[in-house]
This record gives C-alpha cells, sequence and structure tokens, in this order.
C-alpha cells in the first residue's frame, strides 16, 4: 500500500513539472566546476616518496606480511569493504561544499600566519563546556583577522557540529569589511542539511539573494546542495519540490537539471524512485543514453544489485536507446564486484564487436575482475594491452588489482603491484592503505602503517579510523581505541556518527558499559542520531542498572528492619515435606543488575 501510494505522490510530481516548465522565461546561472584532483605528483616529490617507502617500515611491513599469511593461513580476520574500481567509486563522489572530506581539511601549502589563526579559532571553538555565548565572546576578543579562506577551512574541520560551525560562521559574518564568499556558503549549507536544519539553510539562501538591490550568490549549485541534502535523509518529495524551486530564483529547468536530480537520488540509494521520476517525466525530458545510465549506474555501482542493472539494460534495449560505453562500463563494473568474470568478458568482447572503444573505467573493471578471479598474469596483461590502446593506468587501476590480492592473501604480488605504481609517480590513495590494513593482525604492524601513511602525505580520513577502531575493539586493544580516537583531532577531523556508533559499539561488546554510555550523551550532545539498536541496548542497560540501584537502596532497609525485628520474631510453622514446589508459583525476587536478571538468594 506505502509503494502505491509513494507511486501516485511521484505521478503526481511528474505531471506538475510540464506545469512548470510551460510557465515564464528562466535565465540560467552556470554553478562554478571543481576540477578534479589529480593523482599525479612530479619527480622531485616522488623520489622523496619513494625513499621513505622502500627505506622504512613498509618493505619490514610486507614481509611481516607473507610470514604471518604462512603461519596463519586460514586464521586472518578480513573486515568487510567494496571493491570500487571505477573512478567514481575512488574519488568518494562530489562534495557539495567544496571541500575534499577525504583530507579532513588538511592544507600542505598554506603559511603560518594563516595556519596560526586556523588554530586559534578551533582552540576557542572546540573548548569544553563552552557556550554559544562564551564561545562569541572569545571569538570577539581574539585577533584573528577573518578572511574567505579562514571561514572554509574552519568550516571543513567542524562539519560534524552544526551548531559550532553556524556560532562560528554568524560571528564572522558580522565582522567589519567583510562578506561570506559563495563556497562558504554552500559549505554551510552543505553542513547544516547534513544534520536536518534544513529550516536554517533555506534561511541562509534567502540572506544569499541580497535582497532588493544586491546581487544574489544563489546559483544552480546552491539548490542542487539542498536536493542531494533531502536525498541523503530520503525526503525524495522535497527534493523534487527543490527541483522545481529553480523557478522561483528564475533558473532554468532544463535536461541538465532533470539529470543531477535524477543523479542525487541514485547517490543515496533512492534508485526506485529516480527510475519511476524518469519514466513519468518521459514525455517532458525525453529518455536518451545519460538519463538511462545514471539509473543504470545507481543499480550498479551504488545498489550493486545486478538483477535490476540487468533489467534496466535490456529496457534500453527494448526502448532502443544505444548503450555507450559509459554503458557497458557501469555493467562490468556491476558484474566484477560480485565476481562474475565470464559476463565480464563477454561483455567486453561484445562492446569490441560494435567498435564501441573501450575507456580506462571498462579497463579497470575487466583488470579488477580478472584479479578477484585469481587470474592475476591475465590481469597483468590485461593492463599492458590498455597501455598499447593508449591508456595510462591510473591509481584506480592498481587499486583494481591490490584490492583482490590483498583479500586473496597474496602479499607479494600486492607489494609489487605497489612498488609498480610508485615507479609511475602514482601516490597511493586511502583505499590503497586500506586494503593492507584489513589484513593486519598486529597492533604494530597497523601502527607502522600508519605512520608510514603520513610520511607520503596520504592523510587518513573517519573511514580510517573507523575501521582501525573496529579492528581494536575486535583485538581487545582498548588503549589503542583511546590513542586512535584522540588522534582524530591531530589531522583535522571531528569525529561524526559512523565513528561514534563504532566506538560506543565497540565499547559495550568489550564491557565497558559506563564509557560506552559517556560516549552516547557525548554523541546525543552533538546532535548526531544514535543506531537504533545500540539505543535500544544502552537504554536497557540504563534501566537494569537504576533497578539495581534501588534494589540495593531497599536491601539496606530490609537489614535495618530484620536487625530490629529479631528480638520479636515469631518461629514459623514447619513447611510440609511432601508439597511440590514443582506446581507451586515462583516466590523468590529477581533483582536486576547492569542488564541481567538474578536470583535473590
Amino acid at each position: 500500500m506505502w509503494s502505491v501510494r509513494r507511486k501516485f505522490t511521484l505521478s503526481l510530481l511528474s505531471v506538475a513539472t510540464s506545469n512548470h516548465l510551460s510557465s515564464g522565461n528562466y535565465v540560467i546561472r552556470p554553478s562554478r566546476l571543481l576540477s578534479p584532483c589529480s593523482y599525479l605528483v612530479n619527480e622531485s616529490e616522488m623520489r622523496g616518496f619513494i625513499r621513505n617507502v622502500e627505506s622504512s617500515s613498509f618493505r619490514v611491513l610486507v614481509s611481516r606480511f607473507s610470514s604471518l599469511t604462512e603461519r596463519n593461513q586460514n586464521g586472518i580476520m578480513l573486515d568487510k569493504g567494496g571493491d570500487g574500481v571505477s573512478d567514481d567509486d575512488e574519488n568518494g563522489g562530489e562534495d557539495d561544499g567544496g571541500n575534499d572530506e577525504r583530507k579532513g581539511g588538511w592544507l600542505g601549502s598554506r603559511d603560518e600566519d594563516f595556519m596560526r589563526n586556523v588554530g586559534v579559532v578551533m582552540d576557542i571553538l572546540l573548548a569544553r563546556g563552552s557556550s554559544c555565548m562564551v564561545v562569541k565572546d572569545k571569538l570577539e576578543k581574539c585577533s584573528v583577522i577573518v578572511s574567505a579562506d579562514l571561514v572554509v577551512e574552519v568550516l571543513s574541520r567542524i562539519r560534524n557540529d552544526w551548531e559550532v560551525a553556524f556560532t562560528f560562521f554568524t560571528w564572522a559574518g558580522r565582522q567589519p569589511g567583510f562578506a561570506h564568499s559563495l563556497r562558504a556558503y554552500h559549505s554551510m549549507i552543505s553542513i547544516l542539511g547534513k544534520m536536518r536544519r534544513f529550516d536554517t539553510a533555506w534561511a541562509l539562501i534567502e540572506e544569499m539573494k541580497g535582497g532588493a538591490t544586491g546581487p544574489s550568490l544563489v546559483t544552480p549549485h546552491t539548490l542542487l546542495i539542498m536536493i542531494r541534502r533531502y536525498c541523503a535523509v530520503h525526503d525524495v518529495g522535497k527534493a523534487i519540490n527543490t527541483f522545481y524551486a529553480h523557478k522561483r530564483f528564475k533558473f532554468e529547468i532544463g535536461m541538465e537539471e532533470f539529470q543531477n536530480l535524477l543523479s542525487a537520488l541514485c547517490r543515496y540509494k533512492n534508485v526506485k524512485d529516480a527510475e519511476h521520476l524518469l519514466f513519468c517525466n518521459k514525455d517532458v525530458f525525453r529518455l536518451n543514453t545519460k538519463s538511462f545510465n545514471i539509473i543504470l549506474n545507481g543499480w550498479c555501482n551504488i545498489m550493486g544489485n545486478s538483477k535490476e542493472a540487468k533489467r534496466i539494460w535490456w529496457e534500453m534495449h527494448e526502448r532502443k536507446v544505444f548503450k555507450d560505453v559509459v554503458s557497458y562500463a557501469s555493467m562490468m563494473s556491476c558484474y566484477s564486484k560480485v565476481g562474475r568474470l565470464n559476463d565480464v568478458l563477454r561483455l567486453f568482447n561484445q562492446m569490441k564487436a560494435l567498435e564501441i572503444v573501450p575507456d580506462r573505467k571498462v579497463y579497470n573493471a575487466v583488470i579488477h575482475a580478472l584479479a578477484k578471479g585469481k587470474l592475476v598474469k591475465e590481469a597483468c596483461n590485461q593492463l599492458k594491452t590498455m597501455e598499447e590502446a593508449g591508456f595510462a593506468p591510473n591509481v584506480v587501476t592498481y587499486n583494481s588489482l591490490i584490492m583482490p590480492l590483498c583479500k586473496a592473501r597474496k602479499l607479494d604480488e600486492a607489494r609489487e603491484v605497489f612498488n609498480e605504481m610508485l615507479q609511475r609517480r602514482l601516490a597511493p590513495t586511502i583505499r590503497t592503505y586500506h586494503a593492507f590494513f584489513r589484513i593486519l593482525r598486529t597492533a604494530e604492524d597497523v601502527f607502522d602503517l600508519f605512520e608510514n601513511m603520513n610520511k607520503v602525505g596520504c592523510r587518513p580520513a573517519h573511514d580510517t579510523f573507523i575501521m582501525l577502531i573496529r579492528k581494536f575493539c575486535r583485538w581487545r586493544q582498548l588503549d589503542n581505541v583511546h590513542k586512535l580516537w584522540n588522534q582524530m583531532s591531530d589531522y583535522g577531523l571531528d569525529p561524526d556518527r559512523s565513528s561514534y556508533i563504532v566506538l560506543i559499539h565497540g565499547l559495550f561488546l568489550n564491557g565497558m558499559l559506563e564509557e560506552s554510555y559517556k560516549y552516547y550523551q557525548e554523541m546525543k550532545e552533538k546532535h548526531l542520531v544514535p543506531e537504533p539498536k545500540i539505543d535500544e541496548m544502552l537504554q536497557t542497560w540504563v534501566a537494569g542498572k537504576r533497578n539495581a540501584d534501588n534494589h540495593m537502596v531497599e536491601s539496606k532497609h530490609g537489614q535495618v528492619r530484620s536487625q530490629t525485628s529479631k528480638e520479636t520474631k515469631v518461629p514459623s510453622e514447619k513447611v510440609e515435606r511432601n508439597v511440590d514446589f514443582r506446581r507451586q508459583p515462583e516466590t523468590r525476587k529477581v533483582v536486576r543488575e547492569r542488564g541481567y536478571s538474578f536470583w535473590d538468594d
């Protein structure tokens, strides 16, 4: 019934699209596009990079990998993780606020004065126990000169605490002679949307309009940020309403805007809704290859559902929609992730027969499928074929080899691929190191690799700390858990929801109930939503603890009463021996302590 109502609502919204498009003349304002991050490094940097890697712990560490693998062929516990093989997966998606979340706000080439000012502001904002008024007062008294870069950098470091971020943003905007940049507004709107403070985000957008006289800073990308944030919380209706808001800001609604909506829906796993919206609006926005590719990629790489992906594939065939290299890359990437090597090779041969030239993503998918199928030699041969075709292997190509090799515990081969990647002056990414982290079995190896990761300039992300905290909780090494937790701030990372969930759950399972509850309260104070299962466990423990405390108080009072009644105690009647106690109701008391029930003897 719910699905019928949902489809009906989407149908009504799609019908309304025609009315919105048929009225008014719109002027499109192109949004700024961020240049993609390059993985290539210059020769001098790479010489130092290789020197650090080959001279320090990594070579020793890989040999330890080999020895551990020989001794524990069946004993290594692997963390579950994805097998990203596409460039999109590797890059981690777009960042609404214009910041690369994987870098955690790291700035490698900033001057000392700038970083000192950032440090002063961060010390004020992160001071424990400070109210908003106290923070504002301290900011007013500090000697920091506000700049656009300073605002963006600070917001990137406190993006998981919307109240602190908004307090700082408001204070900075009121400084004489300073006005927020478009990037700063987008960062703040993204933070508010992430924490579901949509009303406040819309208030900022109204502020960006600049009133009747001032120029408007609102761009189509501003609305796209809101669309993505609504999609992230699966509020499809609000996302579509925001899509219609282009008219309110006098922006054109065309195919590009519609495809951005579809991409946002698919990006956050609303693929069914995106597909329904695509077909409902086929008379307004004609079906084409790119629109189908968005849905296909959603089923292939976001949902990982090969069955639904194949259905869309055949839908394209039935509707005579041309399949381009992106279509084939999506399907082959999906099949490679689920280990369907034959299907990958079949599509690869099919596209060559149709004279569709493979691109780098297609080759990466084939290489990953071969490596995952333990055909390492064939994967390396395919890499050479890729080069002969004019496509230089990138870091995704090598990660496509390293990740399955590490999962198969083939550390010698993984090391060779890693060294070849360095020789090509390609810097390892977080995914490269995560592949090795997943198979480590000692704290010494973990911290050796972690240190090496920092030496070569690859900054850890939230996912890095989450993986390692989970690993140390499983190993019951809580000292190392706290060590990593405290190190997060050193890399400009503020614990997010996932970080808290992993820490709280790990401490709880290790019997550190009081400490687990402390972080649970800290998480709620930051307005981060706890995991329902963890919330239920801790609430049950708190209730049991209260019952145990109440019982102890009652026991003390009972002891006092028993002492006064000893002198006047009346001998009780003897219980008959022939009574069958199995047929009598239980008369003993039950005591709850630390969430468990015990008989009161």
